[in-house]
């Protein structure tokens, strides 16, 4: 079992920079993977980017790449440092797990993140 908290959201103006924190507490071997996704009003939940725990792959959305870093200082806590926020980045954002490696990519398999925060809301105003 897994158990992820987030924490650092807020509302920012446009060109703003936020960083998100995930803490993780339970099985490693279920969180191999460490993912970041975000949820607008009305729009289907998206990845933003992903990091392999232990390891030095990450992959990001195109739409966030060049303004997003995802990183993470041990097993337990990942990061998501959002700078040059834009208006469309307004979202929910939730830190989810998967054991798979082999699904650590943008546009991988949502369904194989079995573990999920409860989210924390980013709002950038223009």
């Amino acid at each position: 079992q897994v158990h992820l908290v987030e924490s650092g959201g807020g509302s920012v103006p446009a060109g703003g920079s936020l960083r998100l924190s995930c803490k993780a507490r339970g099985s490693t071997y279920s969180r191999n993977c460490m993912g970041w996704f975000r949820q607008a009003p009305g729009k289907q939940r998206e990845g933003v980017a992903v990091i392999l725990i232990g390891g030095t792959e990450k992959n990001y959305a195109g739409s966030v790449k060049g303004r997003f870093t995802v990183s993470q200082d041990n097993e337990n806590t990942v990061y998501l440092q959002m700078n040059n926020l834009k208006s469309e980045d307004t979202a929910m954002y939730y830190c989810a797990a998967t054991r798979w490696a082999w699904n650590c990519v943008i546009g991988g398999s949502i369904q194989e993140y079995l573990y999920w925060g409860q989210g924390t809301q980013v709002t950038v105003s223009s």
